[in-house]
């Protein structure tokens, strides 16, 4: 088998149904489509298994998070090529051939993205940016739908949509599970291309995502605990000396982006830190699983971020525009010095 489509389900029954309906009209007859459901509560899985019967239906007992999910998913998959598709989205025609195209030609691609749209025709990413001190953003959020119009190597895929090969992604580890929800695309993507391999985008493969810049009340706690995770496994010790000072502004950004924008769960913060310190001896067994799998040097992982940070993407007001004048220029400064000391 050529391919298996892999959608984790989790108590969103309409838009399951949308995104099936669309991936199986566009899919060739040697793939494969899993459907992993994340304990739902909608009525979900008994929708996939009565309206898609050709569809495999695993169901979890638990919600056990994004990554564990989409691991259970490529234990049952058959395919050479292992696809990950986010179940708000909607699949154009064509959409599959140029991810799996990409991975048969290019004996380096570790994994491939393609173009995401929002529902208003708008770029939603088109693969991710990471900055200097694992903030990720989306690559060129809200720009007209005609721009990245390439092949390109990008700094991460996005979870939403991506294809991979199943030894690769096996051998790798798979998502860390740890991590539960967020940045478990962007760790992955650190953790194949520490291992050598390439993250591309390819633009002729388009899904339409129903995405909206949202604050769940865990958001923040899962964003920078799996950011402090990430920097930990995938950096050597050295690098975190010298990222330091970028760090630390980080702080003071994350910080005033919870006062403004996410005031009542700011303990969530709080919480990331806590969480790091208690499972100290788990995150160091992780990085040291990474660090057997490196081919590349910290300076190539570095070289490859941005300095500069979409303050647009969180706030349109005065406040996006006074924090990119003020934070901006000292990020650029600490990515200039990074550079030139990271030779490692």
């Amino acid at each position: 088998m050529l391919a298996s489509v892999i959608i984790v389900s989790y108590n969103g029954k309409d838009q399951v149904r949308a995104c099936l309906a669309s991936v199986l009209a566009t899919l060739p007859a040697n793939c494969e489509v899993i459907v992993v459901d994340n304990a739902s509560v909608d009525g979900s899985p008994d929708m996939v298994a009565g309206s898609f019967p050709s569809v495999r239906l695993i169901r979890s007992e638990t919600n056990t998070g994004f990554g564990c999910a989409n691991n259970l998913g490529v234990t049952h998959a058959k395919g050479e090529f292992v696809v990950f598709v986010n179940p708000d989205t909607v699949a154009k025609a064509g959409w599959l051939d140029p991810l799996l195209t990409m991975l048969q030609q290019d004996a380096n691609a570790g994994l491939v993205t393609g173009k995401l749209l929002r529902p208003d025709s708008r770029i939603n990413t088109c693969g991710n940016d990471i900055h200097l001190t694992g903030l990720t953003l989306c690559r060129g959020l809200g720009d007209e739908s005609i721009a990245y119009n390439r092949v390109e190597e990008v700094n991460a895929i996005s979870g939403a949509l991506f294809a991979t090969r199943r030894q690769l992604f096996e051998h790798i580890g798979g998502f860390d599970e740890a991590m539960f929800l967020y940045m478990e695309d962007t760790d992955l993507s650190w953790r194949i291309r520490l291992a050598g391999w390439r993250c591309l985008f390819t633009p002729a493969s388009v899904v339409v995502h129903d995405y909206e810049l949202r604050f769940a009340p865990l958001k923040v706690f899962y964003q920078e605990r799996n950011r402090y995770l990430m920097l930990l496994k995938n950096l050597r010790s050295a690098t975190w000396l010298v990222l330091l000072p970028s760090l630390l502004l980080a702080e003071v950004v994350t910080w005033g982006f919870v006062f403004t924008r996410d005031r009542r769960n700011w303990r969530n913060k709080l919480r990331a830190y806590v969480w790091v310190i208690r499972h100290w001896s788990m995150v160091m067994d992780k990085r040291r699983r990474a660090q057997t799998q490196r081919k590349i040097r910290d300076r190539d992982l570095i070289a490859r971020t941005i300095w500069q940070l979409d303050f647009g993407q969180v706030s349109q007001g005065v406040a996006g525009q006074l924090a990119t004048v003020v934070f901006n220029p000292l990020f650029g400064l600490f990515w200039l010095i990074t550079r030139g000391v990271v030779w490692w």
